[in-house]
């Protein structure tokens, strides 16, 4: 029997692409996730979207995006989702941070909640645990961290705590003999986070556009570092407006090196490099009875 060749569009590509399905994409990714595409992105969405359509079946974007359309709880829109988002990451990314974290923590009474809205493969909230480890000078400290991204498959990577090893190479001996475990035979060039710190998290997936948030209560910290650049202003402000009642009033906010939430909230102030506080006003507001 002999395979099947899928015979090429017009464009030359395995599929034709035109830029009326890009313009459907965009506005699908957008109403759904909040993500604002830029003209520049229509490659990367054409090389993504088309394993989907492999994947499925589907011979045509046209047929491929009337079907998401049609069904408005399909599996696929996770899988769409899942495709054109971007997981940049690595452990202590923005390293600046950590040290400011550190400190913060050493001056909590109280048992401490994180949350970590964006967080990719885990890099992030698994770097957040080394840091709390550190500052209470134990793998047991009173932390909870909740780790959240829309990506399921990022967040099954996270909560799964395995990485090659060159994913540790930027951290010091002390801290990978410290936090990780090294594999052996099959398991060899990888590295697995340590259960202690595997249990101080919770991972969640968690759609930033979604109506209702699967969280619940204040935190005392929230990084939400690199996701704000994906959306417009009005899609900024919506959630940081969510933000604010989530957040103790001697709360943080860490942001990404490229973001700036004081032209999109008038509820915060700037403490450090991209870190944010809530101003008078709104911690004025929390104290009264």
């Amino acid at each position: 029997m002999k395979p099947t060749v899928q015979s090429k569009g017009e464009s030359g590509k395995e599929f034709d692409f035109t830029s009326r399905d890009f313009e459907r994409v965009r506005a699908l990714i957008y109403q759904r996730a909040g993500i604002a595409l830029a003209d520049s992105k229509q490659e990367m969405v054409y090389s993504r979207l088309a394993r989907r359509l492999r994947a499925t079946g589907i011979h045509s974007f046209v047929q491929y995006l009337d079907t998401l359309e049609r069904t408005q709880d399909s599996e696929e829109w996770e899988a769409f989702t899942n495709a054109l988002t971007t997981n940049l990451t690595s452990f202590f990314r923005e390293s600046h941070h950590f040290p400011i974290l550190a400190e913060f923590l050493k001056m909590q009474k109280e048992p401490v909640t994180i949350w970590c809205s964006a967080a990719s493969t885990g890099e992030e909230p698994y770097t957040i645990a080394m840091t709390v480890c550190e500052a209470y000078g134990s793998l047991t400290p009173p932390v909870q961290i909740v780790a959240t991204d829309i990506d399921t498959n990022v967040l099954a990577t996270g909560a799964n705590g395995v990485y090659p090893m060159e994913r540790i190479d930027k951290l010091s001996p002390e801290r990978v003999k410290k936090f990780f475990l090294r594999g052996k035979g099959s398991h060899e060039g990888f590295v697995r986070v340590r259960p202690e710190l595997r249990k101080l998290i919770t991972f969640k997936q968690l759609n930033l556009l979604a109506d209702g948030w699967p969280i619940s209560g204040q935190f005392d910290v929230i990084f939400c570092r690199n996701v704000m650049i994906y959306f417009d202003k009005p899609t900024q402000s919506k959630i940081l407006s969510r933000f604010v009642p989530l957040m103790k009033p001697h709360a943080l906010l860490f942001a990404g090196h490229s973001e700036n939430f004081l032209y999109v909230s008038d509820a915060l102030k700037l403490k450090g490099k991209t870190v944010y506080e809530l101003n008078a006003a709104q911690r004025g507001a929390r104290a009264k009875p």
